[in-house]
């Protein structure tokens, strides 16, 4: 396809839960890498995926899902930034400041004698995976990892929707962040449309994250339409 994907993971997760996604999209013979973030820092996390875009010989199409929407915001070089549930931070803006975590999330996460918080396995079902099936959301909890401090706090020093072109998306029936604030921010991107999914689409409906990275790289909004189409009802902007 002559193109790539950059997969970019949020708090608490890890490149595993991009797993059927990047599986999928490599199948097509697409180039993908899903970095590593937990860091220490926005600023260490925002490096690593950089690297990564920079290591490939084809344009990425980079795909931010919470806060790795702060992340890739800071990343530059991108063909298409994909802002999936996620934050999309302007000048002097973090996620935190932008509203957060839901109270759901914040009654789920676990403060640990380092510094470190994690999150109750019960709780992050029923905030990040609640349109999952049981075995599906259990794998997925049972990839969590703890989080270092200060990460959603970061303010990236770069911009890059602002100069690259963007697409967000709306998950409807997303239980950690909250889909008026998700359609706040997808007024800042070139495009938007809304899936009626939870937090974890890439997870519940990998399907429709596969078709739309597809779409981006081919030009082509057939397969995504479909997909999406299956699921209910969209909106595009």
């Amino acid at each position: 396809m002559g193109a790539a994907a950059v997969l970019v993971h949020g708090l608490y997760h890890r490149p595993g839960h991009f797993a059927p996604v990047a599986a999928a999209l490599r199948a097509e013979g697409i180039e993908v890498a899903v970095p590593e973030l937990h860091r220490g820092s926005l600023a260490a996390d925002t490096a690593a995926v950089q690297a990564a875009v920079d290591a490939l010989e084809e344009p990425a199409v980079l795909l931010g899902h919470s806060y790795g929407g702060s992340v890739i915001t800071g990343v530059r070089g991108a063909l298409h930034l994909v802002y999936l549930a996620a934050f999309v931070p302007d000048a002097g803006e973090s996620a935190a400041a932008l509203g957060g975590a839901s109270s759901r999330l914040r009654e789920a996460i676990v403060p640990g004698p380092d510094g470190t918080t994690s999150l109750h396995p019960g709780r992050a079902v029923d905030a990040l995976y609640g349109d999952c099936p049981g075995p599906l959301a259990a794998w997925a909890v049972g990839l969590l990892r703890p989080q270092a401090p200060g990460c959603g706090r970061g303010v990236p020093e770069h911009r890059s929707w602002k100069r690259t072109p963007s697409t967000y998306v709306v998950c409807a029936r997303d239980r950690a962040v909250d889909p008026a604030l998700q359609r706040t921010l997808a007024a800042r991107c070139t495009h938007a449309r809304e899936w009626p999914t939870g937090h974890s689409p890439f997870v519940s409906r990998p399907a429709l994250v596969v078709a739309l990275v597809r779409e981006l790289l081919t030009g082509s909004g057939v397969a995504a339409r479909r997909a999406e189409e299956a699921g209910g009802d969209t909106a595009d902007r």
